[in-house]
């Protein structure tokens, strides 16, 4: 499915995610985990066990005018029993030159509707409380504070907590 969108500045191309825009991806993964705020990943992986990782029909990239992955979105399953089928992780990640466009909003909408479409009914993300424009983002759309994970990982030797946000759809199991 191809999505174009025009946000802010220009038109926003979304598509699925393709093995070969995976450097452009590590890269924008890459940049994130320097901030030390998105995640406790210290080094991205490489193609195969990310794509492993990942649900393979919902993953995205969004595209700008000048045809540059300006971000990408994905799902990681919870777990591998059958009863939380529909139950997954989001990744929003948005390249340092892109943020602050709405680009982060627009993946994620489309996610959510690619997933509901999909027969997910939980989404879930694991956010630092630091990390504001990406709790601003996911309860913009629809998530909400669950709870959190109190010293659930070190990084540079110094414990962090990870909020918890749920996204329950209200399309999709529902019965």
């Amino acid at each position: 499915m191809l999505l174009i969108i025009s946000n802010q500045t220009n038109m926003i191309t979304i598509r699925p995610l393709e093995p070969k825009d995976w450097p452009a991806v590590r890269e924008i993964y890459a940049q994130g985990i320097a901030t030390g705020d998105a995640t406790l990943e210290t080094n991205p992986p490489e193609w195969e066990a990310w794509d492993q990782s990942h649900v393979s029909g919902l993953r995205y990239v969004a595209i700008n005018d000048s045809d540059e992955i300006a971000g990408w979105a994905a799902l990681t399953p919870v777990s591998g029993r059958c009863v939380y089928a529909g139950v997954a992780e989001v990744s929003v990640y948005i390249g340092s030159s892109f943020r602050g466009q709405k680009i982060g909003d627009l993946l994620l909408k489309h996610l959510i509707d690619q997933s509901e479409q999909n027969g997910y009914w939980t989404l879930q993300a694991g956010i630092f409380s630091e990390n504001i424009a990406s709790m601003h983002l996911h309860e913009k759309n629809g998530f909400r504070l669950i709870g959190y994970r109190e010293n659930i990982g070190k990084m540079k030797g110094v414990w962090r907590s990870v909020n918890l946000l749920e996204r329950r759809s209200k399309v999709t199991g529902i019965n």
